[in-house]
């Protein structure tokens, strides 16, 4: 029965040319190429080309075939003619092409006839056509694509497989994905739940403005569970490892070939894989991605046009919400090494359902949790309440910790600079436990601004200025930072040495020497008092520090 509706597209194949592409070749032109059946299907792949006179060339055939032929045996012999367009459709062929001149002068009409019932591309060539260029040329085009294929999955595959040793979130995997592929990409669970994005950000936020309806596209593309290239450069790639399928890649508006699409639909997917596997498997992708993102603001390296993609897929609330980072950390072990603030962090916003939170360690001696507080309540009270809460928790464990907030954002893009602060403030308050269950950065005061301070270039000059000779004398810094901790009680720091007050007074007069200073002298001992906690700072922000 005749079909005149286009095929389905094909299925993948490394290095391919369409029908279509053959004939737009330089080389055809001339040739006067002419599609007189079955032009609804010229976007067939070409596997291969093929030179036959024989009848019966469709037993030799296994598809995907372009047939070049001058129709030699077929002249004068209708259902020959018939029945050899019958077998072309029988053994799958991408076109038959006819060199008019031998057998035939015009279009042979029951070839035609039979071509367009059979849904057979039925091309003729009006003037006489060289097959073996032909043939040499669309066979060079056909290996050259496949070693481009090959070249293009292994410099994927390389890329991808470096991040993943190297202990990349999966935020950066998905970057790279992104830049590979030159458009957005999207990881969704199951329930076509956003876990993680990247790409530009204006198009993100108009898919996850309308994702209800994008959700719907990704699921109907995603049917066969293979790598999935729809129209307008849609792809959709299954997120599967030890047989079980957790979730799936999207890359939307590839501008790349459908054979490209595929390769970077296979092995962004396959490095997705590895990085689950080499991740916590006790931890879902949605546990990963809330890491990744408050990892990221808390160094100050988010990048600011990701922010609101990123927010919004880690399920927090975003509209006519207050923003506030804090960050816990605790004073000594655990009694059994178990970090368990995140849990209790948790659960103190569970019972406060009208705070929502994303919680997340950033380090082995940090919980980072950023609230999203509804715009209108009270958000130094909501605070308050949630950080009581954890430190009731940690006190009936017999443990303590401090809380540092950050200012409260209206605008995501201040939530960086805010979380930087917030780290700040509970680096601050280690040293000087506030009363307050949550430190602001008034409270720890001339301490708190140092640490803020401490990566500025003028201030790290400071401490060589001022304390030079000593940061090569760690034991007269140490008496330094004694006296200085006491109030400037000699006796006092004496005892805390465990030396006899005349012997302090000797190691205080040295550090006068050394630095050419009067230590009574208010001014001078202000500016050591500073550099002494800037000193401090630092040495809690180097190799090894949790930051």
């Amino acid at each position: 029965m005749g079909d005149d509706r286009p095929d389905a597209p094909p299925p993948h194949t490394a290095g391919r040319l369409t029908v279509r592409d053959v004939l737009d070749l330089d080389l055809v032109t001339p040739w006067g190429p002419e599609v007189v059946a079955g032009s609804a299907h010229l976007h067939r792949a070409v596997r291969w080309l093929h030179v036959a006179e024989a009848l019966d060339v469709g037993v030799m055939l296994s598809g995907g075939e372009m047939v070049l032929t001058t129709g030699l045996l077929l002249a004068g012999d209708e259902r020959a003619q018939r029945e050899y367009i019958e077998s072309m459709q029988r053994a799958d062929v991408a076109a038959v092409v006819l060199g008019l001149g031998r057998a035939f002068r015009t279009t042979p009409e029951p070839m035609r006839r039979a071509a367009e019932r059979c849904g057979v591309p039925l091309i003729v060539l009006h003037r006489p056509a060289p097959f073996a260029r032909l043939t040499e040329e669309v066979h060079a085009r056909l290996v050259h694509g496949r070693f481009a294929a090959l070249d293009l999955s292994e410099r994927i595959r390389s890329s991808l497989t470096v991040l993943n040793l190297s202990g990349a979130t999966l935020q950066r995997v998905l970057d790279e994905i992104a830049t590979l592929s030159g458009c957005p990409a999207l990881v969704v669970n199951l329930a076509q739940r956003v876990l993680a994005s990247a790409g530009d950000q204006g198009s993100l936020n108009g898919l996850l403005r309308d994702w209800e309806r994008v959700s719907r596209q990704v699921a109907e593309l995603a049917g066969s569970g293979a790598v999935t290239v729809g129209p307008d450069g849609w792809i959709v790639a299954p997120l599967e490892a030890r047989g079980q399928q957790w979730g799936r890649l999207v890359l939307v508006g590839h501008q790349g070939t459908e054979e490209s699409g595929h390769v970077l639909g296979a092995r962004a997917a396959e490095a997705l894989a590895m990085h689950r596997l080499l991740g916590d498997r006790d931890r879902g992708w949605e546990d990963q991605a809330a890491e990744s993102l408050l990892l990221d603001l808390a160094s100050g390296t988010a990048r600011p046009e990701q922010l609101l993609t990123r927010v919004r897929a880690a399920g927090l609330p975003v509209n006519r919400r207050v923003f506030v980072p804090v960050v816990v950390r605790p004073l000594g072990p655990a009694p059994d090494g178990r970090d368990d603030v995140p849990e209790l962090i948790e659960r103190a916003l569970a019972e406060h359902p009208d705070v929502a939170g994303l919680v997340a360690r950033i380090g082995p001696a940090g919980t980072a949790v950023l609230l999203s507080v509804p715009y209108g309540q009270d958000t130094d009270a909501a605070v308050r309440r949630v950080a009581v809460h954890v430190h009731e928790e940690l006190a009936a464990r017999g443990r303590t910790a401090v809380a540092g907030a950050g200012l409260g954002c209206r605008e995501l893009d201040a939530v960086r600079r805010s979380f930087v602060e917030a780290v700040h403030v509970a680096d601050a308050a280690v040293a000087g436990p506030p009363a307050a269950p949550v430190a602001r950065l008034r409270d720890v005061r001339l301490r708190g601004l140092v640490r803020l301070m401490r990566d500025e270039p003028e201030l790290q000059a400071f401490i060589g200025r001022e304390l030079g000779p000593l940061l090569r004398n760690p034991a007269l810094l140490d008496v330094l930072r004694t006296y200085l901790d006491t109030g400037r009680n000699k006796s006092a720091a004496a005892q805390v040495h465990h030396v006899s007050r005349p012997a302090f007074y000797r190691r205080l007069q040295s550090i006068e020497s050394l630095l050419g200073i009067d230590l009574d002298d208010w001014e001078q001992l202000t500016s050591l008092y500073v550099a002494l906690l800037a000193h401090e700072a630092q040495r809690a922000a180097g190799p090894g520090a949790d930051r």
